[in-house]
């Protein structure tokens, strides 16, 4: 067992090793800095099932260290939740297949409302539908699944989180986000005690 263990914990090692270093992230940076922090836009991030998930889980953490964001969650949105969308956002869509119905959707209705909208695809298909349709497609590497089935987002779930980890980071040292800013955002809890001190 332990051996199997191990072996899972080196396969999604690996897989964050592969995550591409090509130059894209440092758009992304570019276009959410210069929409957001200058033209006060905000990021929209959307996924399905899994990558929704992360997708809550990155515009959570953006949001609460100085980069405004929220989810979006692709049905809500064809139910009136599209309204949320304003001119200067920025939409982050999640699939890793590429080929979510409901993602490429929601990105048309994006379109139709402002056409200008950048779209970054975070995904791990380069030849999917999203990531031709993208203004900055993102890749992960799309590592094969840890799960013995080959089905289970496991491993592309993964290098999604760590994906966003990068963008969160960097967008922290390009802004210059501080402890004393963290500590606006999150006044209670364990960390908010610590951004305090």
């Amino acid at each position: 067992m332990k051996s199997r263990i191990n072996r899972i914990i080196q396969k999604e090692v690996e897989a964050i090793q592969n995550i591409p270093i090509d130059g894209i992230v440092e758009s992304v940076i570019d276009v959410l800095y210069k929409r957001i922090h200058q033209k006060k836009g905000k990021l929209i991030v959307s996924g399905m099932g899994k990558a929704g998930q992360i997708g809550m889980n990155i515009a959570t953490t953006l949001s609460s260290t100085g980069t405004p964001a929220i989810f979006l969650h692709p049905s809500e949105a064809q139910h009136g939740d599209l309204g949320i969308v304003q001119e200067n956002d920025v939409l982050l869509l999640i699939s890793n297949s590429g080929k979510t119905r409901e993602i490429l959707e929601l990105n048309q209705l994006v379109k139709n409302l402002y056409s200008s909208i950048p779209m970054i695809a975070l995904t791990g298909n380069e030849q999917g539908y999203l990531a031709k349709l993208a203004d900055i497609p993102l890749f992960t590497g799309n590592p094969e699944e840890v799960c013995p089935l080959g089905l289970t987002p496991t491993t592309s779930t993964t290098v999604m989180t760590v994906v966003g980890d990068i963008i969160v980071v960097l967008m922290m040292e390009k802004i210059k986000f501080n402890k004393q800013e963290y500590a606006k955002r999150h006044h209670s809890g364990y960390l908010g005690k610590k951004a305090k001190e």
